[in-house]
């Protein structure tokens, strides 16, 4: 009898030590030479990542010409890079600051979940774009009747509970392993993958996970934008007049060049660790680099590259002059 309960109280002891850590301790970046300019350029990233995208939705929201079906995505997106950024960059920064690369279990599980969440919201609400592109262009006289307010808020409301479900799921899976190994995440935020290979027992429901959601929300969608830039491809050889082609596909640009810079860097880094091994340093410098620039580039982006924001930026730049002077005049 005092050898059973000897042999309890050792297992509640391990399952309170182990199962559950207090802290997890991520490494960053090991060893590197010269990290601190690294760390301060994604100051710089962050910095104008805020402000660019900031002022990308101060346009949205200001400007009536742009309360569109169109612009609602756009919004979207620009809120997504905000936050998306958020939930990376300031981590990062507190372990160079502060030496502070302790991060307590629950911490570090809403971490995982909010850096997934707006990941997959960035690929998906680029989908809803092409969605867009691909209506506008090939049915162009109904698009007013398909792609309305209505019908672009509905899509982008089932894509954040698609994104908040699935990656609600994947954290919770992450609750039933025991951590009996090490709690050091090789990493520099709380990446799913590092922390499920920390586990004793068996992660293959992780490990499914990961892969599944990968696919749905990062390669399908990639497929989906694929697939209307053909269909757009085959309706602009239809355009005779090439002034109207020209025009139809400046419309696009924009875009194209957002899709590009997400997907092609991403999918990249993870090609290549899937065929071949890379240094711990350098998968985290360049998988942190594909999650940070892109939010930063996208505003830039559609301010200069998009002639209806453009022309809205110059409305309220006017409008604000003539308030100012309005006020000038009062006083």
């Amino acid at each position: 009898m005092s050898a059973d309960l000897n042999f309890m109280q050792s297992v509640s002891s391990t399952n309170a030590t182990f199962i559950r850590p207090s802290n997890f301790y991520m490494s960053g970046l090991y060893n590197v030479p010269h990290a601190k300019y690294y760390y301060v350029f994604l100051c710089f990233v962050y910095a104008v990542t805020v402000l660019g995208n900031l002022f990308i939705m101060g346009t949205i929201y200001l400007a009536h010409s742009l309360h569109t079906a169109k612009y609602i995505a756009v919004f979207n997106l620009a809120l997504c890079d905000l936050c998306g950024s958020s939930a990376l960059i300031p981590k990062l920064l507190d372990m160079f600051l502060f030496e502070n690369q302790y991060i307590s279990y629950e911490a570090c599980l809403a971490n995982m979940f909010f850096v997934y969440v707006f990941m997959a919201m960035q690929s998906l609400t680029l989908l809803a774009m092409a969605y867009d592109r691909l209506i506008a262009i090939c049915f162009p006289l109904r698009y007013h009747a398909i792609v309305t307010k209505t019908a672009m808020t509905l899509i982008i409301g089932v894509m954040w509970i698609l994104s908040l479900s699935a990656h609600a799921l994947m954290v919770a899976l992450i609750t039933r392993l025991f951590f009996c190994k090490s709690t050091t995440i090789n990493s520099y935020y709380c990446d799913h993958g590092p922390v499920y290979s920390l586990a004793c027992n068996d992660n293959s429901m992780n490990s499914i996970i990961g892969s599944v959601l990968t696919a749905a929300l990062l390669y399908i969608p990639l497929m989906l934008i694929a697939l209307s830039y053909v269909c757009i491809a085959f309706a602009l050889q239809k355009i005779s007049h090439g002034v109207e082609r020209i025009k139809a596909i400046k419309t696009c640009t924009s875009h194209v060049i957002l899709v590009a810079m997400f997907y092609i860097p991403i999918i990249s880094v993870y090609t290549v660790a899937l065929t071949t091994y890379i240094d711990s340093n350098v998968a985290i410098i360049n998988t942190a680099l594909t999650q940070t620039i892109p939010p930063m580039l996208n505003p830039i982006m559609y301010t200069l590259k998009t002639e209806e924001v453009l022309q809205s930026v110059k409305v309220l730049y006017k409008r604000a002059k003539v308030n100012s002077v309005k006020k000038t005049a009062k006083k």
